[in-house]
């Protein structure tokens, strides 16, 4: 897809945006934009994040990956960790598609991504930028992720 004509009209009489795509066949091209699209909603969505007795209210873009730790969901940042009361398969259901899952207990920001080393006989190491955490690509995943890398 070389190029997309954008229009927009105005009609007060709906009571919602619609968002139709007009395209001479569906290509990968025409089903990322359905996908990003879908996925506006959930740009900033933000979610209760917990630590000791206190609650924390932050965008989940903050958020460098979500893992499963002693029975618990942990959401990581840069320089903290905060327990959230989700289970993995519900946070993937309502992150935006910038997260994915790497692992049965992992799902990551792929925008936070900042290399991934990997293991041709076990799960790839990814790195974040401005931090020392690290977490690991199963095998299983290895190729979904590094699809989703790319520009």
């Amino acid at each position: 897809m070389d190029s997309i004509k954008i229009k927009i009209e105005i009609e007060p009489s709906i009571d919602e945006c619609e968002v139709t795509i007009k395209c001479p066949e569906v290509n990968q091209s025409v089903l990322e934009l359905q996908k990003l699209l879908s996925n506006t909603g959930k740009l900033g969505l933000q979610i209760s994040f917990f630590k000791g007795d206190a609650e924390y209210f932050f965008p989940v873009s903050n958020v460098l990956f979500f893992e499963t730790s002693d029975g618990c969901i942990r959401a990581h940042t840069v320089k903290d960790e905060f327990e959230v009361h989700y289970k993995l398969y519900e946070l993937e259901e309502m992150l935006p598609a910038y997260f994915m899952r790497i692992s049965k207990s992992t799902i990551l920001n792929t925008h936070k991504v900042y290399s991934i080393t990997k293991n041709l006989t076990g799960a790839s190491k990814v790195e974040f930028g401005g931090t020392h955490k690290t977490v690991y690509c199963s095998r299983n995943y290895y190729k979904a992720l590094k699809e989703n890398m790319r520009p």
